[in-house]
């Protein structure tokens, strides 16, 4: 029964990516469609990121004796001035890195 649902989930992944990829298929989307699928990576982006900084130990809290919070906001200051992917993934995860080894 596993292998059969794990058979029929990477199928239905598989034609549902493949539907956009493959040039003979005449599916195109319209600008509202493409703005709108435009929206998606941002908002899983929050989905993740946005219970790890601002939930601790299942409930809402924001102090800055987190240093998930601390570490996200020094990540999000540093990708506003530097635009520089690499950077801010550096310089963030050394102060995250810092901040829980030392407090």
């Amino acid at each position: 029964m596993i292998w059969l649902t794990i058979f029929l989930m990477t199928l239905i992944v598989f034609s549902s990516r493949y539907m956009f990829l493959a040039p003979k298929l005449p599916l195109k989307l319209n600008a509202e469609a493409q703005k709108l699928l435009s929206y998606s990576s941002p908002a899983v982006l929050t989905a993740i990121w946005a219970p790890i900084v601002f939930l601790h130990e299942g409930k809402p809290e924001i102090t800055l004796q987190i240093p998930y919070l601390i570490s996200a906001v020094i990540a999000a200051l540093i990708a506003w001035k530097t635009k520089n992917v690499l950077v801010t993934a550096v310089i963030s995860m050394t102060v995250f890195f810092l901040l829980t080894t030392f407090i």
